[in-house]
């Protein structure tokens, strides 16, 4: 087939897919209302129900409800008739996901599922089956065809499905005023959990912490600059930042001096350094760091008592950007 065949099937897909989601979209009622309103407020969690591409599916929409502040577990349909019904429990909602509604499984397992929890919420293309016959609540998301060429492969259904449950999941978020922080909670992990949850502190190390004091010779304001390994030094008098001694400072003033034996640190020093609390989130800190085009920040504690340098590249090589 030629380059240009494929670029279109590619296409015709993405076309079919989004047509089909909009169609659903426009067809959203009360029903989902209902839907979300029973399990915002039940004092269970929510089971959600599947089997085949629909149980894959009803996986990650568990995934997306746990990350985002909705206790949820899934039930594959067929373990469920043989000894996983006593995961719910009667104050749990059930989502049940099934295109046909009435598959071997789903027919069997509906009117159950029904008896045993709070609310059962049927999540199928056909509004007419065994399982929306069975269903408390019924979410339809039928559509005209699948994007498969034979109209057999599981496409269209399960992208509606996986969207519907997107749809649940940030609707809750909303409703529970979910925040960034309860976000992180649930990802403390990974590049994720760094940038949501890391401090300054969580990435400067309080034992390197070069300084000078400001009558220090330009020899000794090397050595803290080398020793230090950060490209700055701090200038500090009685324990206070006065300023802060970089690479740069230090070229410059061997452009501009034929010698320098008479000079101290402060004379080259750059007073008033931008400073940050440990206690700050990293990302903070970056923000900063790009918003000022530099390279390092001074840290202090709650007492504004010299910390440590927090340098732009030890941020970003712990994956926060």
């Amino acid at each position: 087939m030629e380059n240009s065949e494929l670029i279109q099937i590619a296409q015709n897909v993405f076309r079919e897919e989004i047509q089909a989601l909009e169609a659903i979209s426009s067809r959203i009622n009360e029903s989902f209302v209902d839907a979300v309103n029973s399990i915002y407020n039940t004092k269970g969690k929510l089971v959600i129900v599947g089997v085949g591409k629909s149980a894959h599916i009803a996986n990650k929409i568990v995934a997306t409800l746990n990350s985002t502040g909705t206790p949820s577990q899934f039930l594959h349909a067929t373990e469920a008739i043989h000894g996983d019904l006593g995961m719910v429990q009667p104050e749990d909602v059930v989502l049940c996901i099934s295109k046909s509604g009435n598959t071997p499984e789903i027919t069997y397992l509906a009117p159950i599922l029904k008896q045993y929890a709070s609310v059962l919420i049927g999540l199928t293309s056909n509004p007419k089956s065994e399982l929306a016959k069975s269903s408390d609540i019924v979410l339809e998301i039928t559509i005209d065809k699948e994007a498969c060429p034979v109209n057999l492969a599981p496409t269209t259904s399960t992208t509606s499905q996986l969207v519907m449950g997107d749809a649940i999941a940030i609707t809750l978020m909303k409703m529970r005023a979910f925040s960034q922080n309860d976000f992180a909670k649930f990802h403390p992990g990974g590049a994720l959990g760094k940038k949501l949850l890391w401090t300054v502190e969580n990435i400067v190390d309080p034992d390197r912490k070069p300084f000078v004091h400001p009558n220090s010779s330009i020899s000794e304001v090397i050595n803290s600059l080398t020793s230090g390994r950060h490209g700055i030094t701090v200038v500090l008098e009685d324990n206070k930042i006065l300023g802060v001694i970089t690479d740069g400072d230090l070229r410059r003033m061997l452009l501009n001096n034929e010698t320098f034996h008479h000079l101290k640190a402060k004379d080259i020093a750059s007073m008033n350094p931008k400073t940050i609390q440990k206690s700050e989130k990293a990302r903070e800190a970056l923000a900063i760091l790009r918003h000022n085009s530099i390279g390092q920040l001074v840290v202090v504690d709650e007492d504004n008592n010299y910390y440590g340098i927090l340098d732009i590249h030890s941020i970003l090589n712990e994956g926060i950007e």
